[in-house]
């Protein structure tokens, strides 16, 4: 029994293991696939941080943008006015406190009343990006420039006008954003509750709140959220995509 022990013994502190040909290429085979999972892990994991560095910078612009806005309101005291077809303009800007009085026409007095404000903010890197209102959700702690065209690169800066009248006006003013993780610009959109409050600063002191009264998700295609037929009513509609971009989260609102 002891020599039996003993033979079994010898058997595995002396058993080597036979390394052939096929082992050596399937031990290459786990060091390659070892290696490229290692450098793909660090690719992703690079792109993921240069995108969130992008976006936080993209961030800073259109925060950069609300603060020029806002600096810009609080220097201009200059007050503009119409009375009996003539434009009263009361210059406190400069200290003096006098007014000026110009006959203009009818036309000239419609043309001033409805023109909407866009304001042109120029970014440290010199590119320069034109605001015509204000979207704040305060439920959601949201507060961005909406800046007054849509494309690629103005949505990374910040939320875009997609359609619509002018600001405050009858009619479905449209407003696109995208849904970043983290929260930043729509990313706490989809979280909105029916009866909470939008506010829409037009740039022009006015500033009107508006109700949620309808969420749902649409495809892409669907842009029947658009529409302005609003039955004589002042509405604002929020998109922006959910589910991997594969469909739009829409946000109905109307004027109370």
């Amino acid at each position: 029994m002891k020599a039996k022990k003993k033979t079994i013994n010898q058997i595995l502190v002396t058993e080597k293991v036979i390394i052939t040909p096929d082992f050596k290429r399937k031990k290459k085979t786990y060091k390659f696939g070892f290696f490229l999972f290692s450098f793909l892990a660090c690719v992703l994991l690079s792109s993921c941080i240069y995108a969130e560095y992008d976006r936080s910078k993209s961030e800073q612009v259109s925060q950069d943008i609300l603060l020029g806005i806002q600096l810009d309101n609080e220097k201009d005291n200059t007050t503009i006015s119409v009375e009996e077809g003539v434009i009263i303009v009361n210059a406190l800007a400069d200290g003096t406190g006098k007014e000026q009085k110009i006959d203009i026409t009818e036309n000239a007095i419609q043309g001033i009343k409805e023109s909407p404000k866009i304001v042109e903010m120029v970014a440290p890197d010199g590119k320069s990006y034109y605001t015509e209102s204000i979207l704040k959700i305060p439920s959601l702690g949201i507060e961005y420039p909406v800046l007054s065209d849509t494309s690629d690169e103005l949505l990374k800066i910040s939320l875009n006008r997609l359609h619509g009248p002018k600001p405050n006006e009858v009619g479905n003013y449209v407003i696109v954003g995208h849904n970043y993780r983290g929260g930043k610009m729509f990313g706490k959109l989809p979280s909105i509750k029916i009866g909470d409050t939008v506010e829409l600063n037009d740039l022009k002191g006015n500033t009107v709140t508006y109700k949620v009264y309808k969420k749902y998700v649409v495809d892409p295609e669907d842009v029947s959220c658009t529409s302005q037929l609003t039955n004589g009513k002042t509405e604002i509609t929020l998109i922006t995509c959910t589910n991997t971009g594969k469909e739009r989260h829409v946000i109905k609102a109307e004027r109370i």
